[in-house]
């Protein structure tokens, strides 16, 4: 396992770190794990030193391209740590319950997967699969919750995998996407990271919140109207207004095992003007996604954060307006799940 993971340290990110006399960043007081401990007694160490949160970064593409889409979600970790840790530590985040673990090595598999065909990068995803849940594995094992920055939305099947190990049954999921990720039992990539995760005895209920009616096929709605899975669809909450996204969330959770844990899901291609492996001008605003992460974390249940697909290569504007928009982006939902679990409404 110590090969699948990069363990970070305070001297890793000192040329991404902005210092202020007379101001404190998060960076500066993020905990780091013991580089020289195996992972389960660093995580163990860490959770008696105080963290709750872990948080873990996976920069990979191989998943989004094996679905034969865009690549370029290999660097939203990236984005997203050079934003983070430059924030503020103040009354509002206390920044000393989160470990920064570090980020998978996928750096073979991505250098495998270049000009590889369609079934190269399905093999190559099943082996992110096989060296990414076992760090999983070790975090809920120490009480900690991962935050997970992508990556493609494949890594729900080790995220769900693990989850249900740890609690040894199926665990439930919501998902804000415009996709339901629930394609064929094709050979793993993007799209079917819950379909797996159902098949293999992992997933129970699973909701869809936003899923794009005209963007998912006929036989795929039917696909998942077939395998139980719960949709409220965009056209539904925004354009017909039908009810309250809010308070359908709340409903479904109190409908589906009230006492069950769940992972939080969003794929960012579900934001508006997100640079993402498949960019969306009609999805929901930033708030919307804030809100939506924080109503869920604010829930006891909740055991994880997914933020998949983040591609700034893949911004209009060019990568470097991608790196600042996604880094910003991913790091006002991290937030939104820390306010959620640290100050519970």
């Amino acid at each position: 396992m110590s090969d699948a993971l990069i363990r970070y340290q305070a001297a890793s990110l000192a040329a991404f770190q902005q210092l202020r006399e007379g101001e404190t960043r998060l960076g500066q007081v993020l905990h780091y794990a013991d580089p020289v401990l195996p992972l389960a007694e660093a995580l163990t160490a860490a959770k008696q030193q105080g963290c709750a949160f872990v948080l873990l970064g996976v920069p990979e593409d191989i998943g989004p391209r094996a679905n034969l889409g865009q690549g370029g979600s290999d660097l939203g970790w990236q984005a997203f740590i050079r934003k983070f840790i430059n924030l503020q530590h103040n009354e509002f985040l206390d920044g000393s319950q989160i470990l920064l673990l570090g980020e998978l090595n996928c750096a073979d598999l991505q250098q495998q997967s270049q000009n590889a065909d369609v079934a190269t990068l399905r093999s190559l995803c099943a082996e992110i699969d096989l060296r990414l849940e076992p760090v999983l594995s070790a975090i809920f094992s120490a009480d900690l919750m991962p935050i997970l920055i992508g990556g493609g939305h494949n890594n729900s099947l080790p995220l769900l995998s693990a989850l249900a190990k740890s609690q040894q049954q199926p665990v439930n999921c919501i998902n804000l996407d415009p996709h339901a990720d629930f394609r064929l039992l094709e050979g793993r990539h993007s799209g079917n990271g819950f379909s797996y995760a159902k098949a293999q005895g992992y997933l129970r209920h699973y909701l869809v919140m936003g899923l794009h009616e005209l963007k998912n096929s006929a036989s795929s709605l039917a696909q998942i109207k077939t395998a139980g899975v719960d949709v409220l669809s965009y056209q539904q909450l925004f354009v017909r207004e039908q009810a309250a996204w809010p308070e359908l969330l709340k409903q479904w959770l109190s409908q589906r095992d009230s006492l069950q844990v769940f992972g939080i899901e969003l794929d960012t291609d579900a934001i508006t003007g997100m640079p993402v492996s498949a960019y969306n001008s009609c999805g929901v605003s930033v708030q919307q996604a804030e809100h939506f992460v924080y109503l869920l974390a604010s829930q006891t249940q909740s055991r994880y954060l997914h933020l998949a697909e983040a591609a700034p290569a893949q911004h209009p504007a060019g990568l470097a307006a991608g790196m600042n928009d996604a880094g910003q982006i991913l790091t006002a939902l991290v937030c939104a799940f820390l306010f959620g679990k640290i100050q519970p409404t």
